[in-house]
């Protein structure tokens, strides 16, 4: 009988400490997200939700604990491999971190570089992207002449035109309004429907009512609830 695959994203007794912290960021987290699954990730601020996604994209080290990515443990992947390691998630982050000198062609299409892509591969993926977050008129711009909602669109396709095995997404539609948020929320599914993994990290209301997939909800570093709707 063969042995069932490890989940995606593994996180045991997991705590993260900073200094001059008096209580820790994150603390005694288990979790387990599995291959192809939606989940949200909610809670209060403070309550560790970033925290948690900077240990998954290996911008963090916890203090404590193992953290496992596609059945790796991230305490063990040398330095010099964690961009290959990053290679397969794509993250929206809740400060964009796009190049503002570039224009918003090059900022998604440079995910595609760095994976060594052929030009008109390259080409073919980032028009269609971003004419799917509704940009494509806006391809030659500075992304510093976008408003901060056309920024954010601009980050959520450089997360999504490489298809990542793991999406991490914080606060992905925060400065955007309702429809715009459902425009981006629907890109996502899709996404989990190619059979990416998906961790979205959000305190709107809305859009936990409505996408009721798996909610993980965080207070205080812990998680007080994991519940599953479909």
């Amino acid at each position: 009988m063969p042995y069932p695959a490890p989940a995606m994203i593994e996180l045991y007794h997991v705590q993260k400490r900073y200094p001059g912290q008096d209580a820790p960021a994150l603390d005694d987290i288990n979790l387990q997200v599995d291959k192809g699954e939606f989940c949200l990730l909610t809670g209060p601020s403070g309550a560790g939700k970033s925290t948690l996604l900077r240990l998954l994209f290996l911008a963090e080290e916890a203090t404590r604990g193992q953290v496992l990515i596609g059945g790796k443990n991230v305490a063990q992947v040398k330095k010099r491999h964690r961009p290959m390691m990053r290679r397969n998630l794509g993250v929206v982050f809740q400060d964009f971190k796009l190049l503002e000198r570039y224009s918003v062609f090059d900022n998604v299409s440079l995910a595609l570089d760095v994976q060594g892509r052929r030009k008109d591969d390259v080409r073919q993926r980032t028009d269609k992207m971003l004419e799917q977050v509704g940009l494509a008129h806006k391809s030659d711009q500075k992304i510093a002449h976008l408003s901060g909602g056309e920024q954010q669109r601009v980050a959520i396709a450089r997360a999504l035109v490489t298809d990542p095995a793991i999406l991490l997404a914080d606060e992905p539609t925060g400065n955007l309004d309702p429809e715009r948020s459902n425009d981006i929320m629907d890109l996502l599914l899709r996404a989990h429907a190619r059979g990416t993994t998906i961790l979205v990290a959000t305190h709107d209301p809305a859009l936990l009512e409505r996408y009721r997939h798996r909610v993980v909800s965080l207070k205080a570093g812990r998680v007080e609830k994991d519940e599953r709707f479909r």
